[in-house]
């Protein structure tokens, strides 16, 4: 029996109801295994433990943090009573790095039983890798002077070994799936960063000579999702632009509420951190309609970090079945709450076991 023990922070508004429901479905995943099991230790962390005590976290919870196999987070974010700047400075981001998660990891795919707003959506099914460490979000700038003087300056920071990183990853990755890689670039408009990050990406290439590569201006890039996602396995972007494109990815889908995300430390020295791609969405909070399968898909990442593929996948395909019976919340065009799709994919999980 393996035992993970795992760091639970469901943050702020609907993180604390899609948390508890995917646990639910993990919890089950482990019955159906027998050699899987989970310790839970919850965290209070987020906007309200900063009204509390005017921080994000506790001053100690990086290095407790350190201490367990993985971070499932559920989402942060107040922006009625805390400014994102200070939420996301304060908690995830600061987890991202000083856990070293260099690597997001983002999933693209038309399930079944979903219905996208695209007319006439193909089979799309690709990932996004997105460089998580620097880049567009690094903490690198100022403001000076005041009035109609005021000047804000916003330093993007990419260095040859955190680009490689993620672009390897790339490839190893797609050299697992359909064999091509794609790289999000604009070096037609930012004049320094982004030729870098396109001669980065021709010396990486090289060493995967049978990997198939593109490269394509990130606006055109934005509109190919909308115009023929199915040809993309593999796409590698900066921090801003992969954080953008899986936001469109999820808007394919459906819902950005079923979107999952991972951030990785594939060094495996720090735990790695998974959290869906939807914000806390203060407007329905408390109503129990929030949507669990992104967090739930996310708990399928962790499996799979874990090494426990097979019984990930029967959870995407318990999700899918779900989806296909019209099980759905709101957001979907259906009339579920939270616990009704939780207890149908807890349901449809055991029948595929």
């Amino acid at each position: 029996m393996n035992t993970f023990e795992i760091a639970v922070i469901p943050g702020d508004g609907i993180g604390n109801e899609v948390v508890p429901a995917a646990l639910r479905v993990l919890e089950a995943a482990s019955e159906i295994d027998g050699g899987l099991s989970f310790k839970w230790t919850n965290f209070p962390w987020g906007c309200q433990y900063y009204l509390e005590h005017g921080k994000m976290m506790s001053d100690d919870g990086i290095a407790a943090l350190k201490n367990f196999d993985q971070i499932f987070l559920g989402s942060v974010g107040m922006p009625n009573l805390v400014p994102d700047h200070i939420s996301l400075w304060g908690l995830l981001i600061k987890i991202r790095r000083e856990m070293k998660q260099a690597i997001n990891l983002r999933p693209v795919k038309l399930l079944r039983g979903l219905n996208s707003p695209l007319k006439n959506p193909k089979d799309f099914d690709f990932v996004v890798v997105r460089e998580n460490s620097e880049g567009e979000y690094s903490e690198s700038g100022g403001r000076i002077h005041q009035g109609e003087e005021e000047i804000a300056i916003q330093n993007a920071i990419f260095t040859r070994k955190s680009t490689e990183r993620a672009m390897k990853y790339a490839f190893e990755l797609a050299s697992q799936q359909k064999n091509h890689v794609t790289s999000a670039t604009k070096s037609n408009g930012i004049t320094y960063s982004m030729p870098f990050w396109d001669d980065v990406f021709q010396d990486v290439q090289k060493h995967y000579p049978d990997i198939k590569t593109t490269s394509t201006h990130i606006d055109a890039l934005a509109a190919f999702l909308v115009m023929k996602p199915e040809v993309f396995d593999v796409i590698v972007a900066s921090n801003l632009f992969g954080d953008i494109l899986t936001d469109l990815g999820g808007a394919i889908m459906g819902s950005i509420g079923v979107a999952p995300a991972a951030n990785l430390n594939i060094e495996r020295q720090y735990p790695s951190m998974f959290e869906p791609v939807h914000g806390s969405a203060p407007d329905i909070v408390g109503r129990g309609i929030a949507n669990p399968i992104g967090q739930i898909w996310t708990g399928k990442m962790m499996l799979d970090f874990l090494g426990y593929n097979e019984i990930g996948s029967l959870i995407l395909a318990a999700v899918e079945d779900t989806l296909e019976s019209g099980i759905k919340t709101g957001d979907l065009g259906g009339t579920a709450t939270t616990e009704e799709v939780t207890n149908a994919v807890i349901k449809n999980l055991k029948k595929r076991s």
